[in-house]
């Protein structure tokens, strides 16, 4: 059986190809040239997070003259194909690299999100290929020993990734296991599920950050009939650990004005876009931004 050539490429255009292991190091290179890896200060997590996308997604680089000059990945998620990352090298960006990294990254998507930054370029490339910027993606924090009780209905309780899987099978249809596994990895990890008068409301995750001693809620997914503002302060309370606490709220996700007033910040802000705004309920949703 003969293999099929690759597809002829213009002179001094990149090649695209699959992603390994042994681009990882360069990967990283190219997130820390954009802000988005660092020292491992508490614990890493960037490159197990790399290495996900590399096993389980749909992941490419560029590579030209033998050295890997951007990086793409998404990921399935049951509801879209989501782009987790597209970066390409800040020494080559204008040179006609990301519109063809990204084509094939999502080729064959029909159903797409992604986080846009505020990089003049991002939003509209990914509307050039068939998402819509449908709302403000807020990156918020602040300290946990502050937030207001959540009503003494909810309560909280250690689970398994399997069991929280499981949720998001009968909630959702979507199981995701493979993703369930690979965030309960996470350094100093807590999966846990959020009850409300004794029936599951809510579940997520929370870890530790890669360079500062704060804790995240790295996603948290509530019931499609689930009252948001409770379910997520308890489990921002329960993730904070009484310090510090990080987590991504969608614009319109009621608990804003809340944790707003007891003192929380926006430190950063993207677009989420989609191809249909029906995938994502922004009020039941604590996204992890790299896989939904």
């Amino acid at each position: 059986m003969t293999s099929t050539p690759p597809s002829p490429r213009p002179p001094g255009s990149a090649l695209i190809r699959p992603a390994t292991s042994d681009d990882l190091a360069a990967i990283r290179s190219i997130l820390a040239a954009h802000g988005n890896d660092g020292p491992v200060v508490i614990a890493d997590v960037v490159g197990p997070y790399v290495s996900h996308l590399i096993a389980r997604g749909r992941s490419r680089v560029a590579v030209l003259d033998g050295e890997v000059i951007g990086f793409g990945a998404a990921i399935d998620t049951g509801r879209s194909t989501h782009l987790a990352d597209l970066f390409v090298h800040p020494e080559r960006l204008g040179q006609g690299i990301g519109r063809p990294l990204l084509a094939a990254v999502l080729d064959g998507a029909v159903q797409r999100t992604t986080f846009a930054s505020e990089d003049a370029r991002a939003l509209p490339l990914y509307v050039r290929a068939g998402m819509q910027p449908m709302w403000v993606s807020l990156y918020v924090q602040g300290p946990s020993s502050a937030l207001p009780a959540a009503p003494p209905s909810f309560r909280t309780e250690s689970a398994t990734s399997d069991r929280l899987a499981a949720l998001e099978r009968d909630w959702t249809g979507h199981g995701r296991s493979d993703d369930h596994g690979f965030w309960a990895t996470m350094p100093d990890v807590d999966a846990f599920v959020v009850r409300e008068a004794g029936a599951p409301v809510a579940f997520g995750y929370a870890r530790t950050r890669q360079a500062l001693p704060m804790r995240v809620v790295d996603r948290l997914v509530i019931h499609p009939d689930g009252e948001p503002v409770g379910s997520t302060l308890a489990a921002l309370a329960r993730a904070g650990r009484g310090g510090p606490v990080h987590l991504t709220l969608f614009g319109p996700h009621p608990v804003l004005r809340p944790l707003l007033d007891a003192g929380f910040r926006v430190v950063d802000r993207d677009v989420f876009l989609s191809s249909d705004p029906a995938i994502v309920d922004p009020a039941r949703l604590i996204p992890n931004g790299g896989m939904l």
